[in-house]
């Protein structure tokens, strides 16, 4: 199982070509469209990993954009916590969001807010669940 720094150094070295788009952006990531094919693939044990946006913006220090298609009964790792803020938002399958403890049923069109610090973590039920993440940190 990757942890939690492993899967943010894999996010962190999974876009390159973004470098050169940012460079030419005052260091910031362009304002540009990717489809699933542009983003950054990696599979891993648990499922496929896409990572479309990782780097600062115009307003923020930090922003990671991806997807994450979990396998059937698989967490991409132990819950945890960490200096962005996240949201979650689930577009296939089911499993369950957990937070401060708490477990939610998540199905399509669930969605996750965890302010920064906070506990959280996800479980794909038994047929897999895909969820999209977006974190940030001013």
């Amino acid at each position: 199982m990757l942890d939690r720094r492993a899967f943010l150094g894999t996010s962190a070295a999974a876009l390159p070509f973004l470098a050169g788009f940012a460079s030419a952006n005052d260091g910031h990531l362009p304002s540009l469209v990717l489809d699933p094919s542009s983003a950054k693939l990696t599979h891993e044990k648990y499922g496929d990993l896409r990572i479309y946006f990782d780097g600062a913006t115009e307003q923020l220090r930090a922003l990671t954009v991806g997807c994450l298609a979990l396998k059937a009964g698989m967490v991409p790792h132990p819950p945890h916590q960490h200096l962005e803020e996240e949201i979650m938002l689930v577009t296939e399958g089911a499993g369950e969001i957990t937070v401060e403890g708490k477990a939610y049923a998540a199905a399509p069109g669930s969605m996750m807010y965890c302010s920064a610090q906070r506990m959280h973590g996800i479980t794909a039920g038994p047929r897999g669940l895909t969820f999209y993440f977006y974190k940030w940190r001013v």
